[in-house]
């Protein structure tokens, strides 16, 4: 697979996963930047515009 331009970089497709979900991959600079691991648990909120996603915690 051919590396993306710099500027087309954080542009995802959004793909089907089983009947009722819908998921988006995350720039890996991004998530390790922000510290996440694989199978973390994340907060997904609806906003003004888009939806924010945060770690979860308890």
């Amino acid at each position: 697979m051919a590396r993306r331009k710099i500027e087309e970089q954080n542009i995802r497709k959004l793909t089907r996963v089983g009947n009722q979900s819908i998921s988006v991959t995350l720039p890996i600079d991004i998530v390790r930047e922000l510290g996440w691991k694989e199978k973390q648990k994340v907060v997904v909120k609806r906003i003004k515009g888009g939806m924010e996603i945060r770690d979860w915690r308890k």
